[in-house]
């Protein structure tokens, strides 16, 4: 094949470097309330639904729901705490939203139809730089992520309709570590035979 035992090894270091400081490329859609969605029937329990899965940056939440009795307001702490949807930081209508998180950060969002908060369909979203910390409910003054548009974002059609995955995450993931893995091991094998 032409290349020196030297130049595979130099390869593999290179691979190695980029497996260790590369960061992941991993996210996840995450389908907010599972198969159940956004909504008031059936009594989904946010809070718990939240409690089950691990946030992280480039994560993005789908809201499914019916848009002639929900939609999705992202709000302030306070807001979200009072139930307040009249200074909504975000709105969205469309029946099928997707709300990316982009930073580690409080998320909080609430049904802006009156009484559907103050019956339970709140979310509360903690976004964490790592994959080791676990969420957490408890009250926390850190500012909150402002989201980048007032409207509606168009969701893809190909995970709109995604509705099968354990706790309604949808992940899409490619660890940049596990690729270099696979890739080490075949320059290995190569160097070898």
């Amino acid at each position: 094949m032409g290349l020196s035992r030297e130049h595979v090894a130099c390869i593999i270091l290179i691979i190695m470097a980029m497996g260790m400081f590369g960061e992941s490329l991993a996210s996840s859609l995450h389908k907010v309330g599972g198969s159940a969605g956004w909504t008031t029937l059936g009594k989904v329990d946010y809070q718990k639904w939240t409690s089950s899965d691990i946030f992280t940056p480039g994560d993005s939440l789908l809201f499914v729901y019916n848009t002639q009795f929900h939609n999705v307001k992202q709000v302030s702490r306070r807001d979200f705490l009072s139930c307040n949807a009249t200074s909504a930081l975000a709105t969205y209508s469309s029946g099928s939203d997707t709300v990316a998180l982009k930073t580690p950060g409080h998320y909080y969002f609430i049904c802006g139809f009156p009484g559907h908060c103050q019956s339970g369909q709140k979310l509360h979203v903690l976004v964490v730089a790592t994959t080791t910390a676990s969420p957490s409910l408890s009250p926390d003054p850190s500012p909150i992520p402002s989201p980048s548009t007032g409207s509606s974002p168009s969701p893809s059609p190909a995970t709109a309709s995604e509705d099968s995955a354990q706790n309604g995450a949808i992940s899409f993931s490619v660890s940049l570590s596990t690729a270099m893995s696979g890739v080490v091991l075949f320059l290995v094998a190569l160097m070898l035979f």
